[in-house]
């Protein structure tokens, strides 16, 4: 009984957090190189005196799936998507480093390069800054050119080079801000593999269809987690019953 009552009690709580992470994916099916949330449950006993029938659900899973989207072409010229693995680095408020796949960026009115949340992006040794009124081109690995506005071509100015990264996979956590970081804070040295698509965005990995496949499933999962709580439950008061009768 003890065993019926934790594990179904658990699994729906641990199923809330499943749902949220569904309902995390679904808000951002239309963000520029998001990576969807995935979670899996697994059972874990309990020790201690008084504790070998008691077993825990918990979310022992939760991660990233780190597929790519689809690169689609928008023309902006700040706008630029990684092809194939890799992340741009940003700069943290607290002078960290955090990794994205987000290339939509944006040029602050003091000139900086930035995302589209106001961060800074990280160039090879500081941060990029833009000047006014020029035309501006991201090559492949990610150097950035401007040239004044109304002049000839040949007046290319390099303004710095975007910091492109590929560290493993395993190692790479998400934060509350939806930023990736490595799991001990520490920043990642460049990688010239790395390749950037200019003019184009890499569309979130959210398969839209299969999350809304996924929500129903959790709802009816944690459904069943309920009854099984409330048979346990009559179970108990029935056998309390009996106990008594026959007492």
């Amino acid at each position: 009984m003890d065993r019926l009552i934790y594990t179904a009690m658990t699994g729906a709580s641990h199923t809330l957090n499943q749902q949220a992470a569904v309902a995390q994916n679904l808000s951002n099916v239309n963000t520029p190189g998001y990576r969807a949330m995935v979670s899996a449950f697994r059972a874990v006993p309990l020790t201690g005196e008084g504790l070998p029938t008691r077993t825990f659900v918990v979310d022992s899973t939760a991660g990233t799936d780190f597929g790519s989207g689809v690169l689609q072409q928008t023309g902006r010229s700040l706008d630029a998507a990684i092809l194939g693995q890799g992340w741009i680095a940003v700069q943290l408020p607290d002078g960290g480093e955090a990794y994205t796949r987000n290339g939509s960026l944006q040029i602050a009115a003091n000139g900086v390069l930035q995302t589209r949340n106001g961060l800074n992006v990280a160039g090879d040794g500081s941060i990029i800054t833009i000047p006014p009124d020029t035309d501006i081109t991201i090559a492949k690995d990610g150097t950035i050119s401007t040239v004044p506005s109304g002049t000839q071509p040949g007046s290319v100015v390099v303004a710095g080079r975007i910091k492109l990264v590929n560290p493993p996979e395993n190692l790479m956590v998400r934060g509350d801000d939806g930023l990736f970081r490595t799991r001990d804070g520490s920043a990642v040295d460049v990688d010239a593999n790395v390749v950037l698509v200019a003019g184009s965005l890499e569309s979130s990995n959210v398969n839209a269809v299969e999350e809304m496949v996924n929500m129903i499933a959790v709802a009816r999962q944690y459904d069943l987690q309920m009854k099984m709580l409330q048979n346990a439950d009559s179970n108990s008061r029935h056998a309390s019953k009996l106990l008594n009768n026959n007492a």
